[in-house]
């Protein structure tokens, strides 16, 4: 079977977090993504740990090669004219450009939309950047972490006595590269029922706000912040984490209703709490709520966390584990689904690695190969994509531009 985006060429500029996402998606969807990236600026996701065995290298990042399976690596020194000339023959031979510069970068470089649509008339082309092309901060550098509180999101996370808080992850990042991915397919049906290409100018600020849709309409419709609740939501209770024997080990507990909580009482050994007029309906769960988390957490911390989630789901109630990474990566449902990925890489060798999370009856997709080394394939792009000779390839690695 064919793979959905099979025949189809991405020349891959990103770096990071965010663009590399975005491409990692085209990638499992069978695209030939062409990471274009360079020693003398190496991208920073290469120089994070954790580090394949703890001994760093450029090729030895779990960050980076979690996030660049499936694509090829060619590295180009753009700040020489005549690496700018080299992209630009990719880009010929390519349907997709994908970049997160800040604003106006690729430009600088040559390598804008205008500039690139006249070498590829159908090219479709993405930029990532923190704030898109237009208005008075488009110039800005951004990073995900700067996006959770300037998308608001850190308005809405942490508990009602506390100060906005970061939500743990840089969600602006896979965020932005998800939105970023589905912006693509749906410029690459518009080409093929028109034959037309165009460039897609995302915000990575504006998909953060995106997700947080219950709180700008609450905002919106009311005209008051809505509050931060910790892990409280207004239609269930108890709702939230509980803390479990041993270290760091919790246990989420959600009841939708009072026959779920009558179910969830017994569970605990105290079937009177069903009917305990404090708990007994939601609004009164809801006003003892301080009371009622109480209980639980006195429950839950004398058990294990699986105890007590295994015990709560033979009784129907809605509970789980608070994974960590060990957890997941030896869970039997994930090993069982073949979610997980383990492919030899020519530096590192086999490493447990996140696969694909989709599962497509018509066009099954699977991870191809593991992230590359830096340069791996450069010769090869070259010669098989461009068309170059190897005497020019030589030429050009002499010359520094290769690097």
């Amino acid at each position: 079977m064919t793979l959905p985006l099979e025949n189809i060429r991405v020349a891959d500029f990103t770096w990071v977090w965010a663009g590399p996402f975005c491409t990692l998606q085209l990638a499992h969807l069978g695209a030939e993504v062409i990471r274009v990236e360079s020693a003398k600026r190496t991208c920073v996701t290469r120089l994070l740990p954790p580090f394949a065995d703890n001994q760093p290298g450029v090729n030895r990042s779990g960050y980076f090669n979690q996030y660049n399976q499936g694509k090829l690596s060619l590295t180009l020194d753009l700040k020489q004219s005549e690496a700018v000339a080299v992209a630009r023959d990719l880009v010929a031979q390519c349907d997709v450009v994908c970049e997160n510069f800040a604003a106006g970068v690729m430009e600088r470089m040559g390598l804008g939309y205008e500039a690139l649509r006249r070498l590829r008339p159908d090219l479709v082309m993405i930029s990532l950047s923190g704030y898109g092309a237009t208005g008075p901060e488009h110039e800005f550098v951004s990073y995900g972490p700067a996006q959770v509180p300037l998308s608001g999101m850190s308005s809405l996370t942490g508990y009602s006595d506390w100060p906005p808080m970061h939500v743990g992850i840089s969600y602006g990042d896979p965020t932005g590269g998800l939105h970023g991915a589905v912006a693509v397919l749906a410029a690459l049906l518009h080409r093929a029922n028109t034959g037309e290409g165009q460039h897609i100018d995302l915000s990575q600020q504006e998909t953060s706000i995106a997700v947080l849709g219950e709180g700008v309409l609450e905002q919106s419709i009311t005209g008051q912040q809505p509050p931060r609740a910790g892990n409280r939501v207004p239609g269930m209770a108890p709702h939230g984490v509980f803390r479990c024997t041993g270290e760091q080990r919790w246990v989420a507990i959600a009841v939708r209703d009072d026959d779920e909580w009558q179910r969830c009482a017994a569970a605990m050994g105290s079937p009177a709490l069903g009917s305990d007029p404090r708990f007994a309906t939601l609004a009164a769960r809801k006003a003892n709520e301080d009371a009622l988390e109480a209980l639980l957490r006195a429950w839950t911390e004398s058990q294990t966390a699986e105890d007590v989630a295994a015990l709560l789901q033979r009784a129907a109630v809605p509970a789980s584990v608070s994974m960590h990474s060990q957890d997941l990566a030896e869970d039997p449902h994930l090993r069982q689904s073949g979610f997980f990925v383990e492919l030899p890489h020519p530096e590192v060798g086999t490493k447990l690695h996140l696969g694909i999370p989709w599962r497509m009856s018509g066009t099954p997709c699977a991870v191809r190969r593991p992230a590359p080394c830096l340069g791996e394939h450069s010769d090869d792009v070259l010669q098989r994509v461009v068309g170059y000779t190897p005497e020019r390839i030589a030429e050009l690695r002499a010359r520094g531009v290769l690097v």
